[in-house]
């Protein structure tokens, strides 16, 4: 597991601005193995993007440590390429200098000038470097996003429900583009998604959380082969087993009585 991600009984405790304690994440064990596409998905708020953001970097765990490659994650790093649902560009920026915009600040863009090309390239948006965001479409703004992430050569790529805002056709597009980019880069992928089916079509691992304060419910590995029928039986099968975990997984438990 030379780049894979461990999460050791991490748990999150937020406060409100009145003091009141939110208990977000319960005891989360996980070991990513390098090279997997796992999808996170569970009842909306039960703590999947502050999972998320801990393996970032951009948040700490109130208990448990996360480990990226055997080193322990304490704040955000180069190691890490993240892409949010909003692609976030410079509307300053024409296309290939917001790829490039990382590589500028840490100073070694001279050196990896070939690479933004390349990145640009990989996401099929070749002939649009000189463009701006606003020219562009939000799934093709979303490649560049993901673009951006990926120029420095990450050992994870997070991914923070980032074809939510596209409509159907573009995000299954998309979806079939990260499938490309994981078989050709090799690199590890943990994405956070509400999608049943779009967690079935990408990942080898699925990661099912329950409700406030979130633990695993259950962990199923998908053994389908790509490129994914999603009218095929097993991939059907699939997805009625997640839908019946997260039934559970979204409701509160009945309080027990010994009586």
């Amino acid at each position: 597991m030379v780049n894979g991600i461990r999460f050791e009984n991490v748990e999150k405790i937020f406060y409100t601005p009145s003091g009141e304690e939110v208990h977000a994440l319960n005891g989360v064990d996980l070991e990513i193995e390098e090279g997997d596409f796992v999808c996170f998905i569970g009842p909306s708020g039960c703590g999947k993007s502050t999972l998320l953001r801990i393996l970032a970097g951009l948040d700490t765990p109130t208990k448990g440590s996360v480990y990226l490659g055997g080193d322990l994650v304490t704040k955000p790093g180069h190691d890490r390429g993240l892409v949010f649902q909003d692609p976030n560009l410079f509307p300053w920026l024409n296309i290939r200098d917001n790829v490039a915009f990382a590589l500028k600040t840490r100073h070694i863009y001279k050196e990896n000038k070939a690479a933004v090309g390349e990145m640009i390239d990989m996401v099929g948006l070749t002939g649009f470097e000189k463009s701006y965001p606003h020219q562009l479409s939000g799934g093709m703004c979303q490649r560049a996003a993901i673009a951006r992430a990926l120029v420095g050569k990450p050992k994870a790529l997070l991914l923070d429900e980032p074809l939510g805002a596209l409509d159907a056709f573009t995000r299954m597009n998309m979806q079939d583009e990260l499938l490309r980019i994981h078989k050709k880069e090799k690199m590890t992928m943990v994405m956070v998604t509400h999608d049943v089916d779009e967690a079935v079509y990408l990942a080898n691992k699925i990661v099912v959380m329950s409700a406030r304060p979130a633990k695993i419910e259950e962990i199923i590995n998908v053994t389908l082969s790509y490129p994914r029928d999603r009218n095929n039986s097993e991939f059907i099968s699939y997805r009625s087993r997640i839908l019946k975990v997260l039934d559970f997984a979204g409701k509160e438990k009945e309080p027990e009585y010994n009586i």
